[in-house]
């Protein structure tokens, strides 16, 4: 404290405090050197120590592969090498080999005026298991949500500061296994209320609104190995409250609206990574306000008629439609979930007397329809399902 604060108000002890610190200056050095080898040190033994003393790492791994679900967090601060273990995809691949994958469902909801929102943790019986850390930021709407390889991937969105609206590149990732949020690379242009989907282990983030308020057409990946966005070739139109999905390898970007059509777009556009190459059909759905892809199909809802789902099958490109009954009331708008390979259809606002209905496409006819527990609290914004 002496040498930092002194020399500039007591001019006698200048010299005192230079000298004591030109001594000082080696040892602190010295000391320096000490710590950065031995951090060096205790990695290089980390990086190169077994999973488990004692056992080849082909039996720990699958030791550690059998944990539950729940104590993954707490087995990451074991060692970089447990932490790094937990984290890659050979961790996913042993624990689906071994049938101790577990499926989470990870709900977003806000309060009723908006102000806040979290995510929340739910397994099969409904039951809500945790509240996720806060994502760092201001909370933003009209973010881009996408899963790769059992993380959560939130890019743009926007927030409203002071009446300003400022449009964000930023992308954050929470890692579902470790428990944690960390930022990822920037987005080459800022936007909200885009498409974007996981297609073959890459994100694509399509159109949207940028930063000066227009209609963008342009397109970027993410590619988790580089943690870098690249952009690749445009759409054939500007379009915004889009959505994107994946079949095939295929990126399929429907829905919203199009500066260059009356009204909103029929138009599918369809993006091929390995040809590098769009193409169209005017085939789609409009004014969706859900959606989701169950098995190799896709399940929609129309502001239009809220009361009946829209099937998409890509083989054929055709759409074909089942009513959706009544429960609790009429009026209920839906946020659409996916677990156990069936559709949740959760109330967006909290409805007294609603029931969340649970759509199974492999049921008898007849009997698709059902109800399910899960029912989350609050104004159900978007869900996601993790199997790790």
């Amino acid at each position: 404290m002496l040498s930092v604060a002194m020399p500039n108000i007591v001019n006698s002890k200048s010299q005192f405090v230079d000298s004591e610190m030109h001594l000082n200056l080696p040892s602190q050095k010295l000391n320096l050197q000490k710590v950065s080898v031995g951090f060096i040190l205790q990695m290089q033994q980390d990086l190169h120590s077994p999973l488990i003393p004692g056992l080849p790492d082909d039996v720990a791994k699958f030791c550690l592969a059998l944990v539950p679900r729940s104590e993954f967090p707490v087995m990451g601060a074991v060692s970089r090498t447990w932490r790094s273990f937990i984290k890659s995809k050979e961790f996913l691949t042993i624990r689906k080999e071994a049938g101790k994958q577990e499926e989470w469902m990870f709900i977003l909801t806000s309060d009723a005026d908006g102000k806040e929102s979290h995510w929340g943790v739910w397994r099969g019986s409904g039951e809500k298991l945790k509240v996720l850390p806060p994502m760092p930021g201001p909370m933003k709407a009209g973010s881009g949500v996408a899963v790769l390889d059992a993380k959560i991937v939130i890019a743009g969105g926007y927030v409203v500061d002071e009446g300003t609206k400022c449009v964000s590149d930023d992308v954050y990732q929470y890692d579902s296994q470790l428990n944690r949020w960390n930022l990822l690379s920037k987005m080459n242009v800022a936007r909200h209320d885009f498409a974007c989907s996981e297609v073959n282990g890459q994100i694509y983030a399509a159109g949207g609104f940028g930063s000066n308020g227009d209609s963008l057409s342009s397109v970027e990946v993410y590619d988790p190995n580089e943690n870098k966005w690249t952009l690749i070739e445009s759409l054939r139109r500007p379009r915004w409250g889009c959505f994107a999905c994946s079949f095939d390898g295929i990126l399929y970007v429907m829905g919203g609206r199009s500066s260059f059509t009356i009204g909103n777009s029929r138009f599918i556009d369809m993006y091929s990574p390995e040809h590098h190459s769009w193409h169209e059909t005017k085939n789609g759905c409009v004014m969706v306000t859900a959606q989701a892809k169950l098995g190799k199909k896709l399940y929609c809802v129309e502001w239009k008629n809220q009361r009946k789902l829209a099937i998409f099958d890509p083989v054929d490109k055709s759409w074909h439609k089942v009513s959706v009954p009544v429960s609790g009331s009429s009026a209920v708008g839906f946020c659409f979930g996916i677990f156990d390979e069936k559709l949740l259809l959760f109330s967006v606002n909290e409805v007294p007397g609603y029931q969340t209905l649970l759509y199974d496409p492999d049921a008898p006819v007849g009997s698709e329809w059902q109800t399910s527990p899960f029912r989350p609290s609050g104004f159900c914004l978007c869900s996601v399902t993790i199997k790790a």
